[in-house]
């Protein structure tokens, strides 16, 4: 039997690894505003709301082109943020949600995924991230099993990481 267990820690990055985090927290928003943005201009042509994941993800490497900054950011961070429009549009129109989606905004639930590429050093109380490096974190229980996706999330000035792992 499959168990996924979510953790969280409070991580402690360093001054170049904190601008870094808002640098992506950024990246991620501007790119969902951007997805959500093109999203209706689309409606407004067709009257039809038809929101792809891989039709808005053939656009980001444009939007690369357009905006330099943005390859400064991990593009798998880029690629989660285009699934979060998605997931918020097929909520609305199964009318589980009843709130159309709206831009996200500075400061708001800051956060980013990665949905590989991060190593767990429990011993050493650090995680890699992409891009980012190795963070240290406040090791506060023992984590069992791999990791299959960490989200960075902000919170009243801290910065949190959270995993979910498969047993």
């Amino acid at each position: 039997m499959l168990i996924r267990k979510a953790f969280k820690f409070e991580i402690r990055p360093n001054g170049e690894q904190t601008r870094k985090i808002k640098q992506f927290c950024g990246c991620s928003r501007f790119v969902f505003n951007q997805a959500l943005a093109w999203q209706n201009e689309q409606y407004e042509q067709d009257n039809q709301f038809k929101f792809s994941y891989t039709k808005i993800a053939n656009l980001l490497p444009s939007w690369k082109k357009q905006w330099e900054w943005l390859k400064d950011c991990h593009s798998q961070v880029l690629q989660q943020s285009l699934k979060d429009p998605e997931v918020a549009f097929k909520k609305f129109f199964s009318k589980s949600e009843q709130i159309f989606p709206n831009s996200r905004k500075k400061g708001l639930k800051d956060s980013f995924r990665f949905p590989q590429g991060c190593k767990l050093e429990q011993g050493n109380n650090r995680l890699y991230l992409p891009k980012i490096g190795w963070v240290r974190y406040f090791n506060s229980r023992k984590v069992i099993g791999e990791i299959k996706n960490v989200t960075v999330s902000q919170k009243c000035g801290h910065f949190f990481r959270e995993y979910s792992n498969g047993i």
